[in-house]
C-alpha cells in the first residue's frame, strides 16, 4: 500500500476521530449530571468497572509484549479487546452515574490531595487519551506501521496512566461508598 492510499485511508476517519473526541467527553458530562428518577442505584456496578480498568490494563501491558515480539495477530485482538473494555467501562460509569449520588473523598490531610490529584489527572489525561486511542488505531487499520508506532509511543502510556489510575481512584474511594 503507498504513503498516498494510506494517507487517504486514515483521512476517511479524521472527521470521527475528531467528533468522537469532542462527543464522549460532553455526553459523558452531561449524562453525569442527570439522575434517572425512581431507579435502583446501580450501586454494585464501582468494583466492576474498577475490575475492567485493571483487565485494560493488563490487556495493554501483554499487548506491548506481543509486538514486541511479533505476535501481531495477538497485539491486534488484544488492542480491540482493550478498546472494548474501555467503551464497557464508560458505560457503567455513565450508569452508576445516573442511577447514584457521587461519593466524596472521606479522606484528610495529605492523602486527600494525592487522591485529588490522582483523580485530576485521571479524569483529564481519560479525555486527552480519546484522540489518541482513536489515530493509533487507525493508523493500524490503515496498515501505516511506522506513524501508528510512533504515536503508540504516545497513546500506551496515557492509556495504562489512565487504566491503573482508574482502579487507585477507586480502591482511595472504595470505603466511603455508602
Amino acid at each position: 500500500m503507498s504513503t498516498q492510499q494510506t494517507t487517504e485511508a486514515e483521512k476517511k476517519y479524521n472527521k470521527w476521530i475528531w467528533i468522537l473526541s469532542i462527543v464522549i467527553p460532553v455526553v459523558v458530562a452531561i449524562l453525569f449530571g442527570v439522575k434517572i428518577p425512581n431507579v435502583e442505584p446501580l450501586s454494585f456496578l464501582p468494583p466492576i468497572y474498577a475490575t475492567v480498568n485493571g483487565i485494560t490494563a493488563v490487556l495493554l501491558l501483554i499487548a506491548l509484549w506481543a509486538i514486541k515480539n511479533e505476535k501481531r495477530t495477538l497485539h491486534e485482538n488484544l488492542m480491540k479487546t482493550a478498546i472494548a473494555c474501555s467503551v464497557l467501562f464508560l458505560v457503567m460509569y455513565v450508569a452508576y452515574h445516573m442511577t447514584s449520588d457521587s461519593t466524596k473523598f472521606g479522606g484528610e490531610g495529605t492523602i486527600k490531595y494525592v487522591y485529588y490529584f490522582i483523580l485530576l489527572t485521571h479524569i483529564l489525561l481519560s479525555i486527552i487519551v480519546i484522540p489518541f486511542v482513536l489515530i493509533t488505531y487507525v493508523r493500524a487499520l490503515a496498515q501505516s506501521f511506522e506513524r501508528h508506532k510512533k504515536i503508540a509511543r504516545i497513546t500506551f502510556p496515557l492509556w495504562l496512566y489512565v487504566a491503573i489510575s482508574g482502579v487507585i481512584v477507586y480502591l482511595m474511594i472504595s470505603p466511603y461508598y455508602a
